[in-house]
């Protein structure tokens, strides 16, 4: 006769979310230190990694060793013996040096978001930002543009982390029926790099903060694009959008609130023909909000970061685009938990 086993309750989850704090600074701290960037270059002992980070002996083997279980780093040998080199997606992703490094957002979370979330609680009970503010510092983009190596930090950072949502946009995405594009708060340009590069008939127009011009001119300069890309400098909050076939907006809405966002979709509404498309890059949270992790996870980062950001469905888009006009709103899987949002005029 069978015998069914009573199903065992099992609290490996809980420690394993409850602790992930260790995990992610281990990688964090490995990211500032440039681990994967030193490594990419060949593989290195303890010893020779040692010496070159700066490291104490105390700790390093348990260091290394951890991002091997982490499955950030190859080894063979062990400890004395042991020869580190990196995976292939900290290989590819973690290299400063390579221009699909997407270090800078962890960086960023390291430098600044890490001790901000210790607040959670904070925010929670409160409502308000719980980052710079808090101290009297400036709002963050307020001090992000105010200085220039900051900005270039941060535009790369953001740059690298959407990368692939770009790319499977320019691919995915039928612009065959389009001409122009206008990417409002365009940052470095990388939107319409990717969807020049893979559609020879676009013109693209990335708009954005004068501040953001250089370091957007130079990247479009580099990759051989000046011929299809303008660079344009305004305020979205000021200026009316560019005219264009289609308005792209790529992480934007999510740091603002409702009436900022309805005034947005606006704006896009009035500077598209009949038939165009504004396209919103989001980590999009699924309408029944319960799988998108990192999409509510985002949203709660919003609530740290700025005083009434926050980020939301499909459902949330298609209601705030059907009110002011659009006719027809669909959702586009990109990479990771990230979707376009699609509204069609």
């Amino acid at each position: 006769m069978e015998i069914l086993q009573e199903k065992q309750v099992d609290p490996s989850k809980i420690m394993q979310i409850g602790m992930g704090f260790w995990a992610s600074k281990t990688l964090l701290t490995a990211v500032n230190l440039s681990l994967f960037t030193l490594l990419a270059k060949g593989e290195l002992s303890g010893f020779e990694i040692q010496n070159k980070l700066g490291l104490h002996k105390r700790s390093l083997y348990d260091f290394l060793d951890t991002l091997v279980a982490l499955g950030f780093l190859n080894r063979s040998g062990i400890k004395n013996s042991a020869v580190y080199s990196n995976v292939e997606d900290a290989n590819l992703f973690l290299d400063k040096d390579k221009p699909s490094y997407i270090g800078g957002i962890l960086e960023m979370s390291n430098n600044r978001l890490y001790p901000f979330w210790n607040d959670l609680e904070e925010g929670l009970k409160t409502g308000k930002p719980q980052n710079e503010t808090k101290n009297g510092g400036k709002p963050l983009f307020e001090a992000i543009y105010a200085n220039e190596d900051r900005l270039r930090e941060f535009i790369h950072g953001m740059g690298g982390v959407q990368a692939g949502n770009f790319m499977t946009l320019a691919q995915k995405f039928d612009f065959s029926k389009y001409n122009t594009l206008c990417d409002i708060g365009g940052s470095g340009a990388n939107l319409s790099i990717h969807v020049a590069k893979n559609n020879n008939h676009m013109r693209c127009i990335s708009f954005d903060l004068p501040a953001v011009n250089p370091v957007a001119t130079e990247n479009v300069y580099k990759i051989g694009l000046s011929d299809k890309i303008t660079i344009r400098s305004g305020d979205f909050f000021v200026d009316d959008f560019p005219k264009a076939d289609v308005i792209t907006m790529g992480n934007i809405l999510h740091d603002w609130g409702i009436d900022e966002k309805m005034m947005l979709i606006k704006k896009a509404y009035n500077a598209l023909p009949k038939g165009g498309a504004l396209i919103v890059i989001e980590n999009i949270i699924d309408n029944e909000r319960n799988k998108n992790a990192f999409g509510l996870m985002m949203s709660l980062n919003m609530m740290i970061e700025t005083e009434d950001g926050f980020d939301f469905t499909a459902k949330d888009f298609e209601n705030w685009a059907t009110d002011v006009g659009f006719k027809e709103v669909s959702v586009m899987p990109l990479t990771g938990p990230s979707s376009a949002v699609i509204a069609i005029k």
